[in-house]
């Protein structure tokens, strides 16, 4: 049998400021503090190398694990701390396409030295807390993962929200798309494997938005596996994904799948970091959305200039299944109907359209051959007269095994992207296949909307042509999801505090036919939304989404010019996003600025309520044209009822009290006079 050694040691947190020997508080227990005071990490080496940490004067996680271990190494126990360095360190970034153009970050760094080659780093920010292995001592050695050990022990664990697998029979094998499991930590299940993000509340809290909540999310994941969880009592456990030995074929798209694992989780060579594992922390529900620890610890800018990648919003033709009425030709997927969602586009100045699957032959896996209906170069050449351009969805194997040829033909021929889907995995080569993917894209200067794909870990700070992920519970549920069995208005007021916190989320917004709670019905072919138009208006600034779809029909939205008029005005990408209030659950409201104009939204579950919008974000001292959509008197009754109203001279020391019906939202724009 080959012996394996375990590198045990474990994280903290805590405000030291300046590069010095770190003093132990005693011979086992180290200490550092966040810059403002408001978090501390204490490392404690008893053998093994625990972690707890403090927020808001609060013990929240105690005695936490972590580890690596590496197969063919001895059995030795790598608790001993050769040495230790800290410092306190600034950094500006920009953030392209990010839900805000540039931020700054400040944190208490550690590494504590360990003998055998490898160190432990620690930061210790005023949001949260990052830790990871780095191999300093392996020079050109080949060596296996076996395992890492993550975990958080709660003090006091109150509400969490969980996001299962969908998958119970092949857990890691799934789309990461599922709602939260909301229910106190120490109820949750144990028999099943949970994707990141995770939010648990510490301790019982009031239902205002108020107690520190902490997540757990990782960042930086490259050519290793990602994280999944188990609950297990007032904890959460990680396990990993094996590494592939052999593979299949689902025949039907041609989409490779994992058949055989080893026993080992990874390969890895020479020296180099492994991924960070970050617990974010907040003191209230209105700080999560906006907080930047992923991002922020990924590796930077890997592609250049990033001035070719252009986001913007979308006509798209799955959700809707091609469904145009009132035209002379039957619609489906042919030139007539992409000339008219091109014309369409163009019309009303949407820089893309999405081709999905169908244009090439999914059974054949050729995406270099497109299908007898489909004349693509005349599409292309139809659509750049118009000002439109063509994004391409493919499956990610199937991209992955023509990428070079792919790329040069598609690059040439004038395609702005694919949309890439059904990874379904979240193993090392899965994980090394998306950045290989992203890699040559980006030579080509093609864009990337990330679909079947795990959550967001950073990888779009590295490769900005990614500019969308879903790993999200989003519309395309709508054809085939009862109401009493997923709640999406509830969905949609919770993802936003836990899921965008690690990046993009492409939902799919835009759905013209909106139902009650009574009346909604999956319909496949004409699909409706469970809430109001307005519910659905609100996504596209609630969430962060630099490549947004206009998910329904151009028929459907040419039939309302007003409205759709409304959704067209709004830029996907911003300057500056803040959180005016919400609550995980119930409702949220949020502001965006481009330029001097910005942008607010709001939705909420079920539950019809009025919330205050204070304009004390706007400039002193100017005046703002308001332009509202709203839900309208009957829009409990008819969720496609809404409202447009107009203003003048709105100025920062006012404020409006907004209704939103059950299952409602609303939409603001204030461009300064």
């Amino acid at each position: 049998m080959m012996q394996r050694y375990i590198l045990s040691a474990f994280c903290m947190l805590s405000v030291l400021c300046a590069s010095a020997q770190l003093k132990p508080i005693d011979a086992k227990n180290y200490r550092i503090t966040s810059p403002d005071g408001s978090v501390t990490v204490e490392v404690t080496d008893r053998g093994a190398i625990t972690y707890s940490i403090y927020a808001y004067d609060t013990k929240v996680l105690a005695d936490c694990r972590l580890g690596l271990e590496i197969e063919g190494r001895g059995d030795l126990q790598f608790s001993t701390i050769s040495g230790t360095k800290t410092s306190h360190k600034k950094e500006h970034i920009t953030a392209p396409f990010y839900r805000q153009a540039a931020f700054d970050t400040e944190y208490t760094e550690l590494t504590l030295k360990l003998k055998k080659g490898f160190d432990i780093e620690f930061r210790a920010y005023n949001d949260g807390v990052a830790y990871r292995f780095v191999a300093t001592g392996m020079k050109k050695q080949d060596y296996r993962v076996a395992n890492e050990t993550v975990e958080l022990n709660f003090t006091e664990a109150g509400m969490s929200w969980i996001p299962y697998s969908t998958n119970p029979k092949k857990p890691e094998a799934m789309a990461f798309q599922a709602v939260y499991s909301a229910k106190p930590l120490a109820e949750q299940r144990t028999d099943l494997l949970a994707f990141l993000p995770c939010t648990v509340a510490s301790g019982a809290q009031l239902d205002t938005g108020e107690g520190i909540k902490l997540t757990l999310m990782e960042s930086n994941v490259e050519d290793y596996p990602g994280m999944f969880v188990k609950p297990n009592g007032n904890a959460l456990k990680a396990w990993f994904a094996p590494y592939p030995k052999t593979f299949d074929y689902y025949a039907w798209r041609k989409q490779r799948y994992v058949k055989e694992t080893e026993t080992y989780i990874a390969r890895c060579h020479g020296n180099r970091t492994f991924p960070w594992r970050i617990v974010g922390i907040s003191h209230r529900d209105s700080d999560l959305p906006t907080n930047n620890l992923v991002y922020a610890l990924t590796s930077p800018n890997r592609i250049g200039d990033t001035t070719w990648i252009k986001p913007g919003l979308v006509s798209w033709d799955w959700w809707n299944d091609w469904g145009l009425s009132g035209v002379p030709f039957k619609a489906g997927i042919n030139m007539e109907t992409y000339k008219y969602y091109i014309d369409f586009a163009a019309k009303n100045h949407l820089p893309y359209i999405i081709l999905d699957e169908g244009w090439y032959e999914p059974k054949g896996g050729d995406m270099l051959t497109t299908i007898p209906d489909i004349n693509l170069p005349e599409l292309v050449n139809y659509g750049r007269q118009k000002g439109v351009r063509l994004i391409l969805w493919t499956v990610f194997n199937v991209l992955d095994d023509q990428l070079e040829a792919a790329c040069k033909k598609y690059a040439e021929m004038g395609i702005a992207g694919f949309k890439v889907d059904f990874l379904d995995r979240y193993d090392q080569e899965g994980v090394e296949m998306a950045y290989r993917i992203a890699d040559v894209c980006a030579r080509h200067h093609l864009m990337l909307d990330y679909h079947g794909v795990f959550p967001p870990t950073g990888i779009n700070r590295s490769y900005p042509n990614i500019v969308n992920f879903e790993s999200v519970f989003g519309m395309e549920e709508a054809k085939w999801t009862k109401h009493d069995e997923q709640d999406m208005p509830l969905y949609d007021v919770t993802f936003p505090f836990i899921r965008q916190q690690t990046g993009y989320t492409d939902f799919t917004p835009g759905g013209m036919r909106n139902a009650t709670r009574a009346d909604f019905q999956p319909v496949y072919n004409n699909p409706m939304t469970m809430g109001t138009r307005c519910h659905q208006l609100a996504m596209y600034i609630v969430h962060d989404s630099p490549l947004t779809m206009l998910a329904d029909n151009p028929t459907a939205y040419e039939r309302e010019p007003q409205f759709t008029d409304f959704i067209t005005q709004l830029p996907t990408v911003f300057d500056e996003t803040r959180i005016l209030s919400g609550v995980i659950g119930k409702y949220i409201v949020t502001a965006r600025r481009k330029g001097s104009t910005w942008y607010v939204a709001g939705q909420t579950n079920w539950d019809a309520r009025e919330v205050g919008v204070p304009f004390s974000f706007l400039d002193e001292g100017a005046t703002y044209s308001l332009r509202e959509c709203i839900d309208g008197v009957n829009a409990n009754k008819n969720a496609c009822d809404y409202l447009l109203k107009q203003a003048n001279d709105v100025n920062h020391t006012q404020a409006l009290k907004v209704q939103m019906a059950s299952g409602g939202g609303f939409a603001m724009i204030l461009k300064k006079n």
